[in-house]
């Protein structure tokens, strides 16, 4: 909606009215000038001392955009939820080679595990209002690929566009969990939640999972582990089908250890059904803030009836040079 900061200076636009009412000295109109010609047959020319009057209803216009502009016109945007809860998210997603096993459903669909994970895991970043997300991507190294913000559509962005391979195809739980360690160390107080979610066990890096363990005890870091993956595939070959288990490298135990020394717990998903569930008990675990402040965002619109008023007096004053060189050039051609 808009709204006026000085709305009282809306009650000036009928002034001129007023000052026109007023009693006022007769005004008489001043004598033309009469220019005579020497050519027979053209009578003498009379030239006025008066100039044209502008419009009544240009200056109207003119005067009500200049009052509007003068009461500072305000755009009231919609309300925005301002967080008051100092809790962080570090959302930490593995993007090595298994993760491009299709062992998982997704709206009855065959899929990889990456896909399901970004159908899914951008539906609890939608839920998690007020809270700041950041999100890391780990493979052969761990890299921070959105910085700890509230910009919720940006962290979805960011993960929607990652793809297999772009960090390489090992795995570096260590790292993710050091890196996002780092990162909660440059906010002093918060509620610091990592989410780590993998379908392996740590094969690369320069920090093992039992030392980045202890950097997330010592900064106090709650890890909720995910492990993906489902425990029985069928897998077609030449020799026919056989039922494997495409989840053998999964290191639970490791998970478990580190979700349970930090306070927080493990989980499995077996399918699209369980990351859904896990999700929604993340959401009971580490509700969002209900009680919201809000502020609306107020947009200045005061240069738009000023930029109007400029254009027309603009046009107008070209329109005024014109007639004259008009006029100017007739009458020299008829005193001639």
């Amino acid at each position: 909606m808009i709204s006026f900061n000085l709305v009282w200076v809306l009650v000036l636009i009928p002034l001129p009215l007023l000052i026109y009412w007023l009693p006022a000295k007769s005004y008489k109109e001043p004598a033309s000038l009469k220019m005579p010609t020497l050519v027979p047959g053209i009578k003498a020319q009379s030239v006025s001392n008066s100039r044209k009057k502008t419009p009544i209803w240009l200056l109207a216009i003119l005067w009500i955009l200049l009052v509007v502009s003068a009461s500072q016109p305000q755009w009231l945007g919609e309300a925005i939820n301002i967080p008051t809860e100092g809790r962080e998210m570090m959302l930490a997603v593995d993007l090595s080679g298994s993760m491009q096993v299709e062992d998982m459903s997704l709206n009855g669909q065959t899929v990889n595990r990456l896909d399901m994970l970004k159908t899914l895991l951008s539906e609890f970043i939608d839920r998690r209002v007020g809270d700041r997300l950041g999100l890391i991507l780990f493979g052969d190294d761990a890299y921070m690929q959105t910085p700890m913000t509230y910009d919720r559509n940006t962290v979805q962005q960011m993960l929607n566009e990652t793809v297999l391979g772009l960090v390489g195809k090992q795995t570096a739980i260590g790292d993710a969990i050091a890196l996002a360690v780092k990162r909660f160390d440059e906010k002093k107080e918060s509620n610091r939640v990592l989410l780590l979610l993998t379908d392996g066990q740590n094969t690369a890096g320069k920090i093992t999972p039992d030392q980045a363990l202890e950097l997330a005890i010592a900064k106090n870091i709650t890890i909720y582990s995910i492990g993906i993956g489902a425990d029985v595939m069928i897998q077609k070959s030449l020799f026919g089908a056989r039922r494997v288990n495409p989840s053998s490298e999964l290191d639970e135990e490791s998970l478990k250890r580190m979700a349970d020394q930090t306070n927080g717990q493990y989980f499995r998903a077996r399918s699209s059904e369980d990351m859904e569930k896990i999700y929604q008990l993340l959401d009971e675990l580490e509700p969002v803030e209900q009680e919201q402040q809000q502020m609306r965002p107020l947009t200045s619109l005061f240069y738009y009836p000023l930029s109007l008023a400029l254009f027309i007096s603009f046009i107008y004053l070209f329109w005024l040079t014109i007639s004259q060189s008009i006029r100017t050039k007739k009458h020299s051609e008829d005193f001639l």
